[in-house]
């Protein structure tokens, strides 16, 4: 599933002061495709600005996330992983042997989703799924 959201852009629309440094940080969000966590994000900054240090990274993604920028993730791995907020809604599938991270979306799962909540009573305003699964062995 590919998301590519300019992060700068969506902190100009926010009224975020946008320094060099969280410059180069969001530009490494918007091109991450895969959900990094806090150390692999100040890898990928440093590597641009070796000036960025990982208290400025910290600091910026709890302000990304405060203002609604970023989403953050508990994928079993005992990390914070984040991704820009999505436009569109979409679940994760994680791979518990390699961390791999799936994103989809399935409309039949949506549907039941929304029915069982009409049935205890409740109308569905968000969710937020995780499945944790291993490959199966395909030797067809």
């Amino acid at each position: 599933m590919s998301r590519k959201i300019d992060i700068e852009q969506l902190c100009a629309e926010k009224g975020l002061r946008i320094t060099e440094q969280r410059r180069v940080i969001a530009r490494v969000l918007s091109e991450a495709e895969d959900h990094p966590d806090v150390e692999a994000l100040h890898v990928r900054a440093a590597a641009i600005d070796p000036g960025i240090s990982i208290a400025t990274v910290y600091r910026t993604v709890r302000l990304f996330e405060e203002a609604g920028i970023l989403d953050r993730h508990d994928f079993g791995d005992g990390r914070a992983r984040y991704e820009a907020a999505p436009e569109h809604h979409h679940d994760h599938l994680i791979n518990v042997e390699t961390g791999q991270v799936i994103e989809f979306v399935d409309a039949e799962l949506e549907a039941l989703q929304k029915r069982i909540a009409e049935k205890l009573g409740f109308r569905l305003v968000d969710h937020r799924m995780e499945l944790y699964g291993v490959a199966l062995d395909r030797k067809d």
